[in-house]
């Protein structure tokens, strides 16, 4: 199954390390970051949820829920989190699903069988309070993640569902916005106070309204 951003995310329930969860009552009013691993024990694995758990912070005031996932069972991750929580100088504070078998890996197409036939490759999923992913990132096994660029994902869409703005390149927290080309200029003037800096009629920069 294909999953594309808008799509309602599919509910499972599950074991984790945290007990047995049913993901949309789990997720509540929340954010969620649900993420896929290739396998327990490997160490950019380890380095992963090991920035995830130091993250707890960032994660919380902005509203978001982080959960992972690999193909091991519970047990396996239980007895990893150990090596994680020594090797990382951290506390994993988030459920990690056992999937052994597949169910979730397969609900959200996170077994590629070119790349590998068995374990998932480096999915991500950004979903919001009603449910709905927003956004989706993937990478090989090869590859660890930018957590900070999830983050940034998150801050952008969190934005733009309040403000009618849009995030430029390379855009972090604080910095200039796009004002929508399907807003007037003389509804902008009502919008945002702050001005902005017309450098094409469709390109538009503003302040960050809520800063």
């Amino acid at each position: 199954m294909s999953l594309r951003i808008g799509d309602t995310a599919p509910d499972f329930t599950v074991e984790t390390t945290e007990g047995t969860i049913d993901f949309h009552e789990w997720s509540g009013d929340h954010w969620v970051v649900l993420y896929s691993h290739p396998a327990d024990f490997t160490p950019v694995c380890t380095t992963e949820l090991g920035q995830t758990a130091k993250l707890k912070q960032e994660f919380d005031k902005r509203n978001v829920k982080p959960i992972a996932l690999s193909v091991d069972p519970v047990d396996d991750h239980k007895k990893w989190v150990s090596d994680i929580n020594d090797t990382q100088n951290t506390t994993v504070n988030f459920p990690i699903i056992g999937d052994k078998d597949r169910k979730v890996a397969e609900l959200y197409d996170m077994i590629h069988p070119n790349a590998d036939a068995t374990a998932t490759v480096r999915s991500v999923f950004i979903i919001d309070p009603n449910k709905k992913i927003r956004a989706t990132l993937t990478y090989p096994a090869s590859t660890g993640r930018n957590f900070g660029e999830i983050l940034r994902v998150i801050d952008s869409l969190q934005l733009t569902d309040h403000h009618k703005v849009a995030t430029p390149v390379d855009w972090v927290e604080g910095q200039d916005c796009v004002i929508l080309p399907s807003i007037s200029n003389e509804d902008a003037e009502k919008q945002f106070p702050k001005g902005w800096k017309e450098l094409r009629p469709y390109l538009r920069m503003t302040p960050q309204p809520d800063k």
